[in-house]
């Protein structure tokens, strides 16, 4: 799976630098496992679902926690984290920054989207749309990975050089 990919390839080039950047991908990692998991539940032909094909609600309920949880972390520990830190040695966000974290702000509504409407769910209701939405979730996900490397980058890049310098 490319997702997973390219997180070893971000933890080979980011892992060990930052305990806040390794928690970040440990988190990351957990909800990649998660995603997996239903993914590989999938079809794997596009002939209708059938209930035994479908992830469980406890499955579903599992994946939606982690995706709140790494969704919080980021908004509300780990980007602090950074920028308090990053502050404190005397850096200011650039514009370059708070555009790819208004990024990453616009892939959460989506993100919550999915897990209201299946944190909830029982095993009788009928899952007509989750194909799709997994399918679309994994995108956003994938996205939402792109711009936090690239924040992560760009933050490791302006550190490279001393404020004022």
């Amino acid at each position: 799976m490319v997702m997973l990919n390219k997180f070893k390839q971000v933890q080979e080039q980011w892992g060990g630098s930052n305990e806040v950047i390794d928690h970040w991908l440990e988190t990351r990692q957990s909800l990649i496992v998660e995603y997996c998991k239903l993914a590989a539940l999938q079809p794997s032909s596009a002939k209708a679902s059938t209930l035994s094909e479908l992830p469980s609600p406890a499955e579903l309920q599992n994946f939606c926690q982690h995706l709140v949880d790494y969704i919080s972390e980021g908004h509300f520990k780990i980007y602090d984290m950074v920028m308090n830190k990053w502050q404190s040695t005397g850096f200011e966000a650039t514009d370059e920054i708070n555009q790819s974290y208004g990024h990453i702000v616009l892939t959460t509504e989506p993100l919550l989207n999915f897990t209201d409407k299946y944190a909830a769910i029982t095993a009788t209701d009928e899952l007509t749309d989750f194909d799709s939405d997994l399918s679309l979730i994994g995108e956003i996900i994938e996205a939402r990975f792109e711009v936090e490397d690239q924040l992560i980058q760009q933050i490791a890049d302006s550190l490279a050089v001393p404020p004022g310098a």
